[in-house]
């Protein structure tokens, strides 16, 4: 810990956590965001012989922790979509014979034949499982390759499973350690109350501006949530407008502009990053002081989880959620659209087979880039509804759905010999990119084979935006087939293509899982409308029913003064308390507490106690202190 970390102390419960791994038990280690879980398995793994496995569902999280491994001197690399057969064999050789203590892979690839063969012979301290409710059709992010976790106990003897999340009811708890087939029930739980972060819900009639207010008045590190991503776009372009440094992030950017807006954020104290989901996972940004909702997470666990990005440096944050009546009966459109009826599901798997010209029968462990825009206009197809059966589909295990997926670039030489060469000797340019390629790919006569155009560039001194038009020149000239680099959605097939006849769709988990949607949907509307303690509820829902009100949120201070609801007094009595612990108040702290109010009315109130000498107000106008 110390000399890889560089710290003297664990946080709670990773100790003891770490200990179990030591001692080959099986554990679930229940941290909430921030709690340190990657810590917990990397340094018994740095401890013991042979390679530690860790299963994690996101490639961007993969490719984070393989690159902070890396550059502390530790050997680790991941298994991802994108890369062509030989280097995966060629990394999973390095695996079994190369001295690395972490693979990162995801459940989907624990089927794959050659996965399985070199597993076998690789020598693995333990499994490390990432992000473990996903086992659980009781949880909130079911995936069912997860399953097959468990079949990795039957290749070797002893081996054993840590797994980690930071979201699981005491349900979801049971049913993991169940399915990962633990020797026996072992759970280390960290209590999940945050005694620095205070949640707030508020009803308003503009949640836009309400947001607008939060920001200007804290200008901190800070994180807008979105569910859509025009809605993203449209959140991000009127801060900017009003003069809020923001930028914004989803999961249709290409790669690049992911990892520079992420980083842009990372190292800027005031930025503000306009999300949707696929922002936050692994992303362990400290000072973070605000984490607002423009959206309703469908389930509280998402909730809990996006809210958890906020002030994990240990001083006073907030986490604010702003809805509009509306917005709960969109809620409950989103419910129902994400079930379509079992006759439509069938309908856009059999469209989705003509859509790529597969005849039946055909299509097992290929991929076929989509645009799902084009492909509901084709069909007359409502997209949501689409997206939501392509989705079911991927759950039932026929398909798999890539979002993000990168297929690099290939090239197979088709022309003879003899046309080659008079290609050739005509250009000085297109014989070293030639001859580079037949050097250094083989099979490149016989089959396609991925080929890197940076590298090609780099090693000839030549541009890479000639390399690319050379190989496209010789493509149109029938001297290669040449296929660029495609992103975007990918549909993978994960078995041959059925007739509409006889696909089988699991309808007992279609009705389970709109069962436990519409459960959910009803907590979730129970947490908006109550008045009781915001953090309490959070905690009463995760099982923690010893928790207490935190005295903090807006409902707390409104439950202190019901016989008087004047915000001023509110106010005065929020002061008084803060007094009793410290010398001095930020008025935008103060302003961010009784976020459910107006900027405008929060000063306006602390004019009233100004001049009523209960507070004294500095020159500038920024902090309060006692009379």
């Amino acid at each position: 810990m110390k000399a890889y970390w560089g710290f003297d102390d664990f946080r709670p419960n990773q100790l003891e956590i770490i200990n179990e791994i030591v001692n080959n038990r099986d554990i679930l280690a229940l941290l909430p965001t921030g709690g340190g879980k990657s810590i917990c398995y990397q340094v018994p793994a740095l401890m013991q012989e042979g390679i530690c496995v860790v299963i994690s569902p996101l490639i961007a999280l993969m490719q984070d922790q393989v690159q902070n491994l890396n550059s502390k001197g530790i050997k680790a690399i991941a298994i991802t979509s994108g890369m062509g057969t030989r280097q995966i064999d060629r990394l999973l050789d390095n695996c079994v014979y190369g001295g690395y203590k972490f693979l990162y892979v995801s459940p989907e690839r624990l089927k794959s034949r050659l996965f399985l063969s070199r597993f076998e012979k690789m020598n693995v301290s333990f499994i490390a499982v990432d992000e473990a409710h996903c086992i659980s059709e009781w949880g909130f992010d079911f995936r069912p390759s997860y399953r097959d976790i468990s079949d990795l106990k039957k290749l070797k003897q002893n081996l054993t499973i840590s797994a980690f999340t930071a979201t699981a009811t005491s349900e979801v708890v049971a049913d993991i350690q169940d399915k990962l087939e633990f020797k026996k029930p072992n759970l280390i739980s960290s209590s999940f109350f945050r005694p620095n972060l205070i949640y707030d819900v508020v009803e308003c009639d503009n949640k836009l501006n309400r947001i607008e207010e939060q920001l200007l008045s804290q200008k901190a590190s800070s994180i807008v949530y979105c569910s859509t991503r025009k809605e993203v776009k449209s959140v991000c372009q009127h801060l900017i407008n009003k003069g809020i440094k923001a930028n914004f992030y989803h999961g249709g950017l290409d790669y690049k502009s992911r990892k520079d807006r992420q980083a842009e954020w990372m190292n800027s104290d005031s930025s503000v990053i306009v999300c949707t989901n696929a922002f936050g996972m692994g992303i362990d940004k400290s000072n973070v002081k605000l984490v607002l909702h423009y959206s309703i997470p469908e389930t509280l666990e998402a909730y809990f989880q996006e809210a958890g990005r906020a002030g994990r440096d240990g001083n006073d944050a907030r986490a604010i959620l702003f809805y509009e009546k509306a917005d709960i009966q969109k809620l409950r459109e989103k419910i129902e659209l994400k079930f379509p009826e079992i006759k439509q599901i069938k309908k856009v798997y059999n469209a989705l087979g003509n859509f790529f010209q597969l005849a039946i029968g055909s299509g097992l462990e290929e991929s076929y880039p989509i645009d799902i825009m084009e492909f509901c206009d084709r069909y007359s197809f409502d997209l949501m509804e689409t997206f939501n059966s392509l989705k079911f589909l991927e759950l039932s295990g026929f398909i798999a759905v890539s979002e993000n997926f990168q297929v690099p670039s290939k090239i197979q030489i088709t022309a003879d010999k003899t046309t080659l060469y008079n290609y050739q000797v005509k250009s000085q340019e297109i014989n070293k990119i030639v001859q580079f390629i037949i050097r250094t790919q083989m099979g490149v006569f016989d089959n396609l084979t991925i080929i890197n155009e940076k590298k090609v560039s780099k090693e000839l001194n030549i541009s890479f935006k000639k390399v690319t038009e050379t190989l496209k020149t010789l493509h149109e000239l029938d001297i290669v087939n040449y296929l660029p680099s495609l992103n975007g959605t990918h549909i993978y097939y994960k078995t041959e293509r059925l007739n509409e006849q006889n696909l089988s769709l699991p309808t007992e988990l279609y009705h389970k899982r709109k069962k436990l949607a519409e459960k959910k949907l009803q907590q979730n509307i129970e947490f908006l409308k109550s008045d009781s303690c915001t953090s309490k509820m959070l905690l009463n829902y995760f099982d923690q029913k010893e928790a207490e009100n935190c005295e903090r949120c807006t409902r707390c201070l409104h439950a202190k003064n019901p016989q008087n609801p004047d915000l001023k007094h509110l106010i005065g009595n929020h002061i008084k308390n803060q007094f009793n612990t410290v010398n001095e108040i930020i008025i935008t702290d103060l302003i961010a507490v009784f976020s459910e109010y107006k900027r405008e009315k929060v000063l306006e109130a602390i004019r009233w106690l100004s001049d009523h000498n209960e507070v004294h107000v500095d020159a500038l106008g920024k902090r309060l202190t006692r009379p």
